[in-house]
């Protein structure tokens, strides 16, 4: 596995300080970074698996209310790209599309003169074209074209033109908002990605668990004798400062955007995956404290340490954000 930075006894107290040195040394060199917008949008890097990628940066095209990152976080909340979902209402496929909404609104993607719900070159762009006619229905309606396109997909177009706007319904409000932050999570960053506010109180409380023996599937309870897996270290670290994270490693990368590698500041989450082009194939995660080092519960046999980033299967990381988190679907049909 990785390279282990050995701690122990007295050198404990150094590696505290070392990782304070390293915050604020690289928070520092940070200071003054801007977010910039504007532009076409691009997926992040393996955000949307492979095979689906090309599929979501056409059909995201489809009309200026939609954009690729927008669509995927649509497709991934509804179905974990799970091509053979089933919802338990009936909702069917990778877009969740219901049998008598695909009857009237599913179109033949791949042209083999076929319409079929369960594949996923018929369903992507059905989902894309479903939107851009959502759209049309609304876009004499004030505000923002995507925000009315969104609520229209949840409340229908009917209650965004009667409100003129998103419907004071608290589910058309969760859910616009919802996929507008959960996009941010698919979109390639433009410019750099702002600081975490939080990151800090969650370098700080994983650090107090270095030495703690790993656990698979160990969330430190009491009963599991305090010890964690990866995943679980990094859930309860930002836990600790009231950001609820899933479960799952290859989940907890969608909770945010994505820095580049020469962009990593402390509290990021780093991934390590068996295929880099699909962030669904992630096995493993760290938390970066800095200088190409991150808090590691690496395997069973080993405790919580400090390990090197460096690795043939780095992925890549996210800055984890409050609404990102609470974007991220708790239920994927078919699972």
């Amino acid at each position: 596995m990785r390279r282990v930075w050995v701690i122990g006894g007295v050198g404990f107290g150094v590696c505290l300080s070392f990782v304070a040195l390293l915050v604020v040394g690289t928070y520092s060199a940070a200071a003054g970074l801007a977010s910039k917008a504007g532009g076409a949008v691009g997926l992040a890097k393996g955000a949307v698996p492979a095979v689906y990628q090309p599929l979501v940066q056409k059909w995201g095209n489809l009309c200026p209310s939609l954009n690729p990152a927008m669509l995927a976080a649509q497709l991934y909340s509804e179905s974990g790209w799970k091509p053979n979902a089933v919802s338990p209402v009936n909702a069917q496929g990778i877009a969740q599309f219901m049998p008598d909404t695909w009857a009237s609104h599913g179109i033949d993607g791949n042209g083999d003169g076929k319409r079929d719900i369960w594949d996923p070159a018929d369903a992507i762009p059905s989902a894309a074209s479903y939107d851009c006619e959502l759209a049309k229905y609304v876009k004499d309606v004030p505000g923002d074209a995507s925000d009315n396109m969104l609520a229209a997909y949840n409340a229908g177009a009917y209650a965004v033109i009667k409100y003129k706007g998103v419907p004071p319904y608290a589910e058309t409000q969760g859910y616009v908002k919802t996929i507008r932050s959960l996009a941010k999570s698919f979109a390639a960053p433009v410019g750099r990605v702002q600081p975490s506010q939080q990151a800090a109180g969650a370098i700080y409380y994983a650090q107090q668990k270095l030495g703690t023996p790993y656990l698979w599937g160990g969330e430190g309870t009491p009963e599991q004798g305090g010890r964690f897996d990866c995943s679980g270290l990094t859930q309860a670290a930002y836990q600790s400062v009231g950001i609820t994270l899933p479960r799952v490693a290859n989940d907890q990368y969608n909770a945010g955007p994505h820095p580049a590698r020469n962009e990593l500041l402390p509290g990021d989450l780093v991934f390590f995956s068996t295929d880099l082009s699909n962030s669904r194939a992630i096995h493993h995660v760290g938390l970066y404290v800095g200088g190409g080092y991150m808090i590691n519960a690496p395997y069973t046999g080993a405790v919580i340490r400090f390990d090197k980033i460096d690795a043939p299967d780095y992925f890549g990381a996210t800055r984890v954000t409050k609404d990102g988190a609470a974007a991220l679907p708790s239920f994927k049909p078919g699972a």
